[in-house]
């Protein structure tokens, strides 16, 4: 049942891209081959066990710190309302 202009998929098409842009987000986060053993952002060492537990790291600690709390800036809402969203 479709209400104002949106089509009867509507919701379940915008539900289904915040899953998807979610997922794509994910996926770009996964680290791949090998780990460094200097952070690239401050040059300090990274120390082996943190090597082995987290393939493909790229920062110390505290530089990973900072740059998860910059990321969390995204936020999980779909910007991309419908027109009709819009309209109410």
């Amino acid at each position: 049942m479709a209400t104002g202009w949106a089509g009867d998929g509507a919701v379940q098409e915008q539900i289904d891209a915040t899953v998807n842009d979610a997922v794509q987000r994910a996926r770009q986060q996964l680290r791949q081959g090998p780990g460094r053993e200097r952070c690239e952002a401050c040059d300090a060492p990274i120390p082996a066990a943190r090597r082995q537990a987290v393939p493909g790291v790229r920062l110390c600690v505290s530089c990973q710190e900072a740059h998860d709390h910059e990321r969390r800036a995204v936020g999980p809402y779909n910007r991309r309302g419908s027109k009709d969203s819009q309209l109410r």
